[in-house]
């Protein structure tokens, strides 16, 4: 029986190291960091896709993957395990002339081509890991066939302050893209690329072919495989969108990220029911407050268990804050122990740190100082910080 044709598959770049995210991301790739107190940031570019219609997920892995790995599993919890399709980690593999590590994002797509082709979409979507955000790809993909676009490229609006950290585009009345800078030094537009990209299948793999006979290039898509479409005279569009994202590569932008789920009209609202965030979420019992706890302006997810004060933070599951510890400001992830008296302001503590009792972890937040601009403390997993000790906002701790 033949295998049926599909309209449009998904590459998923997940294999970054994330050496900007410090401790986090020294046991686990980038992708797979937690966010938002149940979920990792992986979520929701899958959520993306199947919420999208997308059915067909090659997610390509490389740095520390084996937690991602056995978080993906076969799919299930996005609804992405098919026979015929579905969610499929792609690592490096050996080939007939030898192994190669992924180089950078087009060489990581053009080692892949045989998968692509093994579905003969019409349309291939070309998607990131790590950013936090909600977008129907269906809107882009009518947008990208209206223009008969051979690469159509998402950008939103940034300030032109921030402008010199994206690929900048300037475009014509038309949405036509006229010019693209990576990363400008004098930015001549504010429409940022997302890192999201449509293209049709046959112009997408003759491109990344004749980027990988280049020897000179570096194999990116933003330094090299756009700049080459373009001057090329290839019709190249820009779909704006206007939603919240949120490039979480940072530790900054990453505490950034989880206190804009908070406050009474949060930048990013999850409690969406029409656009559900689906996650592969261990399951706990509830969350247990205590007689004189407080607990303000946060989110708490389940096991978590609060005697002490918490005030506009983020928790993930298992956590203790005990009986005249305060935290505030601040993102923990699992089974993180605040001990008795300990203070912990403007931080994000990993997985199984611990605390101590009258320990003191950041700086009070100044709140005149944009959320940009604050110095975030990093502790990292399993890291056991003694009783009374203190932890400035520009130490980042790591297992020793």
């Amino acid at each position: 029986m033949p295998k049926k044709k599909k309209e449009w598959i998904a590459m998923l770049l997940a294999g970054g190291q994330g050496s900007r995210l410090c401790s986090l991301t020294g046991k686990i790739a980038k992708s797979a960091v937690k966010f938002g107190g149940k979920y990792r940031i992986i979520d929701f570019t899958l959520t993306n896709c199947v919420n999208s219609g997308i059915d067909t997920v090659g997610v390509l892995t490389q740095y520390q993957p084996h937690l991602l790995n056995e978080y993906l599993g076969t799919g299930v919890p996005w609804d992405l395990d098919r026979m015929w399709g579905g969610l499929k980690i792609l690592p490096p593999y050996q080939r007939q002339h030898g192994a190669d590590w992924y180089r950078s994002t087009a060489n990581a797509i053009y080692q892949n081509i045989d998968f692509i082709n093994r579905y003969d979409p019409d349309y291939v979507i070309i998607l990131s890991g790590d950013h936090i955000y909600r977008m129907d790809y269906r809107k882009m993909l009518e947008y990208h066939k209206e223009k008969n676009s051979d690469c159509t490229i998402a950008v939103l609006d940034v300030p032109l302050s921030e402008a010199g950290r994206f690929g900048i585009m300037s475009t014509d009345n038309d949405g036509r893209i006229i010019k693209f800078t990576e990363k400008p030094k004098i930015p001549e537009s504010t429409k940022a690329s997302m890192g999201i990209y449509i293209f049709g299948k046959d112009k997408l793999i003759s491109y990344l072919e004749a980027d990988d006979a280049d020897a000179e290039s570096s194999n990116d898509f933003g330094k090299n495989v756009i700049p080459s479409i373009l001057a090329a005279g290839e019709k190249l569009y820009a779909y704006e969108f206007e939603g919240y994202w949120k490039d979480v590569g940072t530790v900054s932008s990453l505490w950034e990220a989880n206190m804009d789920m908070l406050g009474p009209d949060p930048k990013l609202n999850l409690n969406d029911k029409d656009w559900s965030i689906y996650s592969r979420q261990d399951s706990r019992p509830p969350q247990h407050i205590g007689r004189l706890a407080v607990v303000e302006n946060s989110v708490v997810t389940e096991g978590c268990e609060i005697y002490g004060s918490v005030i506009n933070c983020v928790l993930g599951s298992g956590v203790r804050v005990m009986s005249g510890a305060r935290v505030r400001d601040s993102v923990l992830m699992d089974d993180v122990l605040i001990s008795e008296g300990a203070r912990v302001d403007c931080a994000i503590v990993d997985t199984g740190a611990v605390v101590g009792a009258g320990a003191r972890v950041g700086a009070v937040r100044d709140e005149s100082i944009p959320l940009s601009d604050v110095p975030v403390t990093v502790v990292g997993s399993e890291v056991i910080l003694p009783s009374g000790c203190e932890v400035t906002p520009y130490e980042k701790l790591v297992m020793v």
